[in-house]
C-alpha cells in the first residue's frame, strides 16, 4: 500500500483486494494513456493515469510487450498548472525499476531538491535526444501525510521592489560561488555569520518558528521527503467523490518558490487560512515540462 493515498483521499484503502479493485479502475478506466519504447526494445513502457479529483488521481505503470501488461508499480499524483524553476534538471533511473529521480539546483532554496518525476514516459521519449541536457521548466508538487497550521510571523514592511533586489543579488552571488568566485563565498560566509549570530541572541527569548519564516530541508533517509514550513497564499477544500474524504490543495510560497501541496483534510491540524502558514513533511513530485 502506497504510503501517500490518504494524500488524495484514499485513506480508507487497507487491504490488497481494495487496492487490486482501485487499480483495476485505473487500468479499464484510464483518462490519459502515453507510451515510449524501451532501450532495449523488449516492449514499450506504458503509464496510464486517472484523475479522482481535480489534478489529483493514480498513475499505474508497466511493461507492454507480446505477452500483456506486466504491472511495474503506481503511485498517488498531485499535478498542477505553471512552471516552479527553470532550471538544469538531472534525471536518473532508481535501482527499484523504472522510477526516476530528478535532481534541480535552485540558488533560492539553498539546497539541492531530489523529486519523484511524475512524467517518466515523457522522459523515456526524450532519452535519445539532447533536450535533457538543457535548462527546463518543472513544476513541483508536494504530497502530505501530516501537517499543522500555524500563525504568521509579524515582519517588517517590505517593498515588493526592494525584495526583489534582494533575491537576486542572493541568487547571483550564490550562482557566482558555484562558479569558484572567491568574493562571493567569502560574501556568503559573512552572511550567514551575521545570521547564524543574529538568531543565537533571538532564540534566548524566542520560539524559533517566530524568526524562521518558511523552510525547505532534507527529511529523514529518503531523499525526496522535506520538512517544510510555507506561507499560504490560497487554498481550496475538495471531496473525493469515491470516498467522501475531504482534501485541501495549499498553495503555499516557501523560500520565494511556490508549491502545491495536497493533504488529507483529517490529517491537517489547524484551520487554514491565506496568510497562515502550514508546517508538514512532504513527498516532493515533480513534472519536466520538456514541450
Amino acid at each position: 500500500m502506497h504510503l501517500y493515498f490518504g494524500s488524495i483521499g484514499f485513506s480508507k484503502i487497507k487491504t490488497e483486494a481494495e487496492l487490486e479493485s482501485l487499480l483495476e479502475e485505473v487500468f479499464r478506466d484510464y483518462q490519459k494513456r502515453e507510451t515510449a519504447k524501451l532501450e532495449n526494445g523488449n516492449g514499450v513502457f506504458l503509464e496510464m493515469t486517472k484523475d479522482f479529483l481535480p489534478g489529483m488521481g493514480i498513475a499505474l505503470c508497466g511493461i507492454l510487450d507480446e505477452n500483456g501488461f506486466h504491472q511495474k508499480y503506481y503511485f498517488p499524483y498531485y499535478r498542477s498548472e505553471g512552471m516552479s524553476t527553470f532550471e538544469e534538471v538531472t534525471i536518473e533511473k532508481r535501482a527499484d525499476g523504472e522510477t526516476f529521480a530528478g535532481v534541480c539546483d535552485d540558488s533560492r532554496m539553498g539546497v539541492s531538491m531530489i523529486f519523484f518525476v511524475q512524467n517518466p514516459s515523457a522522459y523515456f521519449k526524450e532519452m535519445p535526444s539532447d533536450f535533457l541536457k538543457k535548462k527546463s521548466s518543472t513544476t513541483f508538487t508536494c504530497l502530505a501525510q501530516s501537517g499543522k497550521i500555524l500563525l504568521p510571523v509579524l515582519k517588517r514592511e517590505v517593498r515588493e521592489e526592494e525584495r526583489i533586489l534582494d533575491i537576486s543579488e542572493r541568487s547571483g552571488l550564490i550562482n557566482a560561488a558555484r562558479n569558484g568566485d572567491p568574493d562571493a563565498i567569502d560574501n556568503l560566509t559573512v552572511e550567514d555569520m551575521d545570521m547564524y549570530s543574529m538568531i543565537s541572541k533571538r532564540v534566548v527569548n524566542e520560539d524559533v518558528l517566530s524568526i524562521v519564516d518558511t523552510s525547505f530541508m532534507p527529511y529523514g533517509i529518503e531523499c525526496d521527503r522535506y520538512q517544510m514550513i510555507g506561507t499560504i497564499n490560497y487554498f481550496t477544500k475538495v471531496c473525493n467523490p469515491y470516498t467522501g474524504e475531504f482534501v485541501y490543495q495549499l498553495n503555499l510560497e516557501c523560500n520565494d518558490m511556490y508549491f502545491d501541496v495536497c493533504i488529507n483534510a483529517e490529517d491537517l491540524l489547524g484551520e487554514p487560512e491565506e496568510g497562515r502558514r502550514f508546517k508538514g513533511i512532504v513527498w516532493l513530485q515533480g513534472r519536466v515540462n520538456y514541450e
